[in-house]
């Protein structure tokens, strides 16, 4: 089932993917990489690390343990961290930003950085992704470094190490929009930015999906929010928003008798650029597919499974209204 997401002191927060299970891990070989020119001078995270204003961008555990370690010779002053973050927008919209945060009080940091690994465990060990951040230690000359962070027995970051990231006092410096992820008319319907073309989908995994008379297409009595989206070019199988609504009761009367009226499903295999998602604003089931052009079918989603059958240009029409 698919999932609508609408959208001093700071923590460092380092997150995780979903845990999947346990396993022995151990360390890989020591990668050699740069860790900053020490001559030269800290500017900005875009100007330094363009990378970390990329979508998707984050650090691993192992990636940030194999950079060269903070040695005797560097005195940190400062740490600054790049990393990203959703933030939300006065207009109900969602951005993904990198922020560009500072500190000055760096001694209980610099001491976990110079700490070694800890040995590899012969124990098991969670399978999360471990994610470090993308860390700079700046002295009093402004020159800067990228140190190595010190590794745990299962490659993660040491809990010294955690402890001393979740704790520093934190000043924001910089942000800078990445991507927009939720747009503010998304948001104001209800309707995530993006959603799964089901109908395409299901059939492709399931070509044998039921086509019998449609179960009820719209919950009695509730409230039906219609979101619209426009199949990518770029990503077949996944839409854009282009527009939705909480329907009025007298239009959503009219969509509930086209949608009863469908006729079992004809064979086509033409692929729809925009489909749309009638579901009740109380999240509850059925949730009601309706491809807007190309084979017109209409899927109708329930817990215990889904069943297709055949609209038409009329009913794309009546669903369409921008």
């Amino acid at each position: 089932m698919f999932v609508r997401t609408v959208g001093g002191r700071v923590a460092v927060v380092l997150v995780g993917l979903a845990l999947v299970g346990c396993a022995p891990v151990e360390h890989g070989p020591a990668v050699e990489r740069a860790a900053g020119d020490p001559a030269g001078r800290w500017s900005s995270c875009v100007e330094v690390a363009p990378e970390t204003a990329t979508v998707g961008f984050l650090v691993t555990a192992p990636d940030a343990g194999a950079l060269p370690r903070l040695d005797d010779d560097f005195t940190p002053v400062a740490a600054v961290v790049c990393g990203q973050e959703t933030q939300q927008r006065p207009d109900g919209g969602q951005d993904r930003v990198l922020t560009e945060r500072r500190t000055e009080e760096v001694d209980a940091l610099t001491a976990a950085l110079r700490l070694a690994d800890e040995p590899p465990t012969n124990g098991l060990c969670t399978t999360e992704m471990p994610i470090a951040p993308w860390l700079v230690l700046v002295d009093a000359d402004g020159r800067w470094v990228r140190p190595g962070l010190p590794l745990d027995g299962c490659s993660k970051l040491r809990a010294e190490v955690r402890d001393a990231l979740a704790a520093l006092p934190m000043t924001t410096v910089s942000t800078r929009t990445v991507a927009e992820l939720v747009s503010a008319e998304a948001a104001a319907a209800g309707c995530s930015q993006e959603w799964k073309d089901v109908i395409a989908l299901e059939t492709t995994v399931n070509p044998g999906a039921p086509r019998e008379a449609l179960p009820e297409p719209l919950p009695t009595g509730r409230q039906i929010r219609l979101c619209v989206y426009e199949v990518r070019k770029s990503e077949p199988g996944t839409g854009n928003f282009v527009h939705g609504t909480v329907l009025p009761p007298q239009r959503g009367a009219a969509i509930g008798r086209a949608l009863r009226e469908a006729r079992p499903v004809a064979v086509c295999t033409e692929q729809a650029s925009r489909f749309a998602l009638l579901w009740a604003t109380t999240g509850e089931d059925p949730q009601t597919y309706v491809e807007l052009d190309g084979c017109h079918r209409v899927m109708v989603v329930r817990v215990d499974g889904s069943v297709l059958a055949q609209g038409d240009a009329a009913l794309a029409k009546l669903i369409d209204e921008g």
